[in-house]
């Protein structure tokens, strides 16, 4: 076997079940599963005892979030590959082999990302890979768009870890996922390392999963999101951009970050997104923070240029 997929799941037994059935039902290549279960209440846990003793389970007893839980997933499985899949996700046929053909195209792949529909409607994408830019943003490629729209194979910034495969033993020499960040953008800063170190990440269309998501819990938009992901999005920029490269992105980064701030203040969430972004450069100054800081080399600077081009590309895709 070549491949373990890790579901980290957290009182999710209703989407855990759905998303175990499809992985059961729908593959012709040779797989490991293992479910991290992150303090769940309900059921989750004997669930998965019960009817997949095949699948293996790391139980934590409290809810670390999810860059602790895959990163569990990720040191317990002994594959060359390892795929992250959201426990609210039912992939389709061949899922796992087309992932897997798109890292075996050209050893400089780090990742690969699936095509994400909407699961209540599917012929909308919910996300077909990430891009970042110079605004401090991050966002989804082809998000609301229609499924026909995305039907090409691309080079991305980074994937989401929603659906996504890794070349493990390249993902824990980078440090794998860092666990500060809690939730939310601990993939783009990990493909971010990635671009940094000379490699790249890709969308497979033909690797296709319908996710859940926020349209479910019909909660796109709370406290607890919004101060973790502004948060994390300057502890990123911290961590990954070069002193000279915030300078040079720095008019732009202050236009980004205004327009959000706008946004959530007619959201009444305002005050909570300031907050975050002041928090998020506290922890990329900290002692730990600086630690985990990526250091620039000479050797690296036709990443880094390379890397800044993008981030000036994809404000242009963002409003194309």
């Amino acid at each position: 076997m070549r491949t373990t997929v890790v579901i980290p799941n957290y009182n999710g037994i209703e989407y855990l079940k759905a998303c175990l059935n499809s992985l059961h039902k729908t593959e012709d290549v040779p797989y490991k599963i293992i479910v991290v279960d992150d303090g769940s209440s309900d059921e989750s846990v004997q669930y998965v005892k019960d009817r997949y003793p095949d699948v293996s389970l790391i139980i934590h007893d409290i809810n670390k979030g999810f860059a602790a839980s895959v990163n569990s997933g990720i040191t317990a499985s002994d594959t060359e590959y390892v795929l992250l899949l959201n426990n609210d996700t039912v992939i389709e046929e061949h899922f796992v082999d087309n992932m897997q053909k798109a890292l075996d195209d050209d050893d400089k792949i780090f990742s690969a990302s699936a095509k994400m529909l909407k699961m209540n409607d599917p012929d909308m994408v919910d996300g077909a890979g990430d891009y970042y830019c110079a605004l401090g943003w991050a966002y989804a490629h082809g998000k609301d768009k229609r499924a026909v729209t995305v039907s090409k194979p691309r080079k991305i910034f980074s994937s989401c870890a929603g659906a996504a495969i890794y070349r493990r033993e390249l993902l824990i020499k980078l440090g794998m996922f860092d666990e500060r960040h809690f939730a939310y953008l601990e993939d783009v800063d990990v493909g971010y390392k990635a671009n940094i170190a000379g490699y790249y990440n890709v969308y497979v269309p033909e690797a296709v999963v319908l996710h859940a998501g926020s349209g479910s819990s019909g909660s796109r938009y709370n406290e607890f999101k919004v101060r973790l992901s502004s948060r994390n999005s300057t502890y990123l920029i911290c961590k990954n951009m070069p002193l000279i490269q915030q300078l040079i992105n720095l008019p732009f980064m202050i236009i980004g970050f205004g327009i959000k701030l706008l946004f959530f203040l007619s959201k009444g969430y305002g005050l909570i997104y300031l907050r975050g972004l002041f928090a998020g450069i506290k922890m990329g100054y900290d002692k730990e923070g600086r630690a985990k800081k990526v250091r620039f080399t000479p050797a690296n600077i036709g990443s880094y240029i390379r890397i800044q081009l993008q981030l000036w590309l994809n404000i242009l895709r963002r409003f194309m």
